[in-house]
């Protein structure tokens, strides 16, 4: 029987300036769509009560009623799979809120809709209304429980492993594609090749071999795959985190490694020594309440957040992104004298002989 699969809306490709050097263009590739270590992802379950138990939506023969909302037992399954990423160590933390303002990550259980996530940062891109994952499944069904860590992948940033150009799969594309036609997916060809057939740019990928026992990889029946010969009988992940898995999250989202980064005293500028992938953290503790700017110097590209102490606890304020462009990012905010902050800069990429440093003011 085919197994019921992860399926990830068509996303445009990033548009960047032309001329880019090779160097420069993967780096940001890979890293567009991670966050900063230190970020608390605060996560949403969409909620009969605040939300309503159904959601008005078009459909032909005029507006259907569905329910974003999930039971309790498919809660469990998803803040158990939350704590299982988060107890690998890694620098993300994952916090349930009751206000969906608050979230980052909201997540409805639409039945007959499938399972997808946006991919990590992408998720800042949806509307405070709209869903950034979604389980159209049972997930405590035996077996279901690797859809939750799935999809939590993608939200890290993680990507589809059997579409790793790595893997070297040379599939029956027509055999593919009659395959998810059918049930339980019913997908749509364009739909078959985003999510199965289209190989990701390497610099996507979370590695550079293939991971055959990752949470990422979908399982695959006999008869799909041409070559390598032996993946002819299919592809069988065993549906948990696999050492790659962790070896990946752990290498972007590292322990932190004090409580308390080096301060970001207003007016000196702190020279930034980091290789691509790298990030360099900072307290600021404003000594009077007022308009203060944050900015990154030097030929490089960047990702540049303020976050905001709130109940112990980083809230993120405002951030910027300048991979690909000519700019450095500059942000500016409202400081409170008496309050922390944190201001988190990963670098891309750097080039030239000039320093690379951050300064507030």
């Amino acid at each position: 029987m085919t197994a019921r699969y992860c399926s990830l809306a068509q996303q445009p490709a990033p548009v960047f300036a032309p001329g880019l050097a090779a160097e420069r263009l993967g780096a940001l590739m890979s890293g567009r769509r991670m966050w900063v270590n230190g970020t608390v992802l605060h996560y949403y379950f969409f909620d009969e009560e605040t939300d309503g138990s159904v959601i008005p939506v078009p459909g032909a023969g005029g507006p259907r009623r569905v329910s974003w909302v999930g039971g309790e037992s498919r809660r469990d399954v998803v803040r158990d799979c939350f704590r299982e990423w988060q107890d690998l160590g890694i620098g993300i933390a994952f916090t349930e809120v009751a206000d969906r303002s608050e979230a980052e990550l909201r997540i409805g259980f639409q039945q007959g809709d499938g399972s997808w996530s946006a991919v990590g940062r992408d998720a800042l891109l949806a509307g405070l209304n709209e869903r950034t994952m979604n389980f159209g499944w049972d997930l405590t069904a035996p077996g279901e429980r690797a859809t939750a860590l799935h999809e939590i992948g993608h939200a890290l940033g993680m990507q589809h492993e059997h579409q790793n150009p790595f893997a070297g799969i040379h599939w029956d594309d027509e055999a593919v594609y009659a395959d998810l036609a059918g049930p339980p997916n019913h997908w749509s060809r364009d739909r078959t090749f985003f999510n199965i057939l289209r190989k990701l740019d390497p610099a996507e990928v979370n590695g550079s071999v293939w991971d055959p026992h990752s949470v990422m990889e979908y399982p695959f029946a006999a008869g799909l795959i041409l070559e390598p010969e032996q993946l002819r009988g299919g592809v069988h992940p065993p549906g948990g985190l696999s050492p790659l898995d962790k070896e990946f999250v752990l290498r972007w989202y590292p322990p932190l490694a004090a409580p308390r980064p080096p301060a970001l005293v207003p007016f000196r500028s702190e020279p930034l020594s980091l290789a691509p992938g790298e990030q360099a953290d900072f307290t600021v503790e404003p000594p009077e309440t007022r308009a203060y700017t944050v900015a990154v110097f030097g030929a490089s590209d960047c990702v540049v957040v303020l976050f905001e102490e709130r109940d112990g606890e980083p809230r993120f304020l405002t951030g910027r992104d300048d991979g690909g462009t000519p700019d450095n990012a500059t942000l500016r905010a409202r400081l409170v004298k008496g309050r922390r902050y944190f201001v988190r800069v990963r670098l891309y990429s750097a080039w030239g002989s000039g320093r690379t440093a951050v300064m507030c003011w």
